[in-house]
């Protein structure tokens, strides 16, 4: 079988390698750290299961699954953190998942019963449990409503809309929160903050800056192929190649 692994921690990856280590009838064929990546790589056609990390920037596993069609999917195994919502939807469309960090004898139980299922070619019924997947999470995967943010800085607490912040920007172990014209400065990581709003409109666009998509006025080009993000408030930021075809992505939704 060949085996595509997601997942955008390397840490991740790792394991997932050394727990294939003894499986002989299994080859690594594709490591993807991101949505995107491996959207591309299952549209070859060349894989027989993937195993495929739930969240993710840029696009979700459920969003590559969507995205591909689940009638495209190879047989899949989802990775996830807790969630008791979305194991109780895969439990009752009879989809496998492992909990991370994935231990060893659940991921064994998990290859035999996917060998079970090559040999006894199901996608056809993994396409029908795909689909009522999607279906049912669909509504309760939607973004809820994200409470102001409360920002602590000089003696004052500010509580700011999210729908007000053009963009956030690291510093050290801080993060500049830019919104309405005024600057915030918080003891923060950009990861946590990144955690938080890109459910909500926003994207990473470089290791340093977070942006609200309805922010951006335009996309500049230079002779080099790389990009600046210019917001209506005439910041211009730079847009990393790594985070370009996530941009892309969400501005084309």
């Amino acid at each position: 079988m060949r085996i595509l692994i997601v997942d955008d921690e390397p840490l991740a990856r790792e394991g997932l390698r050394l727990l294939l280590a003894t499986a002989d009838d299994m080859q690594i064929v594709g490591e993807c750290s991101n949505g995107i990546e491996a959207l591309a790589a299952l549209q070859l056609g060349n894989i027989d299961l993937v195993l495929l990390d739930i969240h993710m920037p840029g696009l979700s596993g459920l969003e590559v699954v969507a995205s591909l069609g689940a009638d495209r999917m190879p047989l899949v195994i989802f990775l996830t953190a807790y969630d008791q919502h979305a194991i109780d939807a895969f439990r009752l469309n009879a989809l496998d998942y492992l909990l991370k960090p994935v231990q060893d004898e659940r991921f064994q139980q998990s290859l035999t019963r996917t060998r079970q299922q090559y040999q006894q070619r199901s996608q056809q019924m993994q396409h029908q449990q795909l689909t009522a997947l999607l279906a049912q999470l669909h509504q309760q995967l939607q973004p809820k409503p994200l409470a102001r943010l409360e920002i602590r800085s000089g003696g004052h607490v500010f509580f700011v809309n999210p729908t007000d912040i053009s963009h956030l920007s690291a510093e050290g172990d801080y993060v500049w929160i830019i919104a309405n014209g005024k600057k915030h400065l918080v003891r923060d990581t950009l990861k946590q903050m990144d955690e938080r709003l890109t459910p909500h409109g926003f994207q990473r666009i470089h290791r340093s800056h977070i942006v609200n998509l309805s922010a951006i006025r335009e996309l500049l080009s230079d002779n080099n192929g790389d990009y600046t993000v210019v917001l209506h408030d005439d910041n211009r930021l730079k847009l990393s190649r790594a985070y370009r075809d996530a941009l892309w992505q969400k501005l084309q939704y």
